[in-house]
């Protein structure tokens, strides 16, 4: 029999001991799992893609920070890369919520056996929706990813956890009126909160960065 995956066997690739951005309206630590099977046009933080990149920082480290943090952090949310893709994902979130804190994730959705696994661990969910279907090659690289998203929108909306459904728009591959599409489709399908987000150049790759300002020009 196989060992069973422990919060001890994340990669990651980068811990911020405290952000009030990463899950509306709480005060959390933030921790960037590496590795990511999507290859989004806009990403800003392409170094974390790779799975094969070990990580930087220890589970250690992380629970060494909620020890000082009891009455000053709301919780921890799990952010990538894709926090999915990592097997002691679970295993992590049990212990965080065991030592008092709230556990909120970012995620697109690529895993949908493991996402259905980790949410009934979650307080809340930043699911990013990257596109309508059929632009979802174009954005991400992987067309498939997109039946994966919204089976997991779906799973989500079936479960009580606090859900925020984001799309950043590459305004060189959607349009207002693809936007507008995707809202309508979502909110046919029960999402409450729809956040709009700007792509930002800060980040990105510096090809695509050009090509934005460009376009933007």
């Amino acid at each position: 029999m196989s060992t069973p995956a422990c919060a001890d066997d994340l990669q990651i690739a980068g811990l911020v001991s405290l952000s009030t951005c990463d899950w509306p309206g709480k005060l959390v630590a933030t921790v960037f799992l590496q590795g990511c099977p999507l290859a989004c046009t806009y990403c800003h933080n392409p170094e974390l893609l790779d799975p094969r990149t070990p990580g930087t920082v220890t589970w250690q480290q992380v629970r060494e920070l909620l020890a000082k943090r009891h009455g000053l952090l709301d919780g921890v949310v799990f952010s990538g890369g894709e926090p999915t893709r990592q097997a002691g994902l679970a295993a992590a979130m049990r212990e965080v919520k065991e030592l008092g804190f709230g556990v909120g994730m970012h995620t697109a959705g690529p895993y949908p056996k493991r996402f259905a696994e980790v949410l009934p661990l979650c307080d809340w969910v930043g699911l990013d929706i990257k596109a309508p279907e059929h632009l979802y090659g174009a954005v991400t690289g992987v067309q498939s990813a997109a039946a994966k998203a919204f089976a997991c929108l779906r799973v989500a909306l079936d479960s009580p956890v606090d859900l925020q459904v984001r799309t950043t728009v590459d305004p060189m591959i959607m349009s207002d009126e693809d936007v507008a599409g995707l809202t309508g489709i979502l909110s046919d399908l029960g999402v409450d909160e729809h956040v709009i987000q700007t792509v930002r150049s800060e980040g990105a790759r510096p090809e695509y960065a050009e090509r934005l300002a460009a376009h933007l020009a």
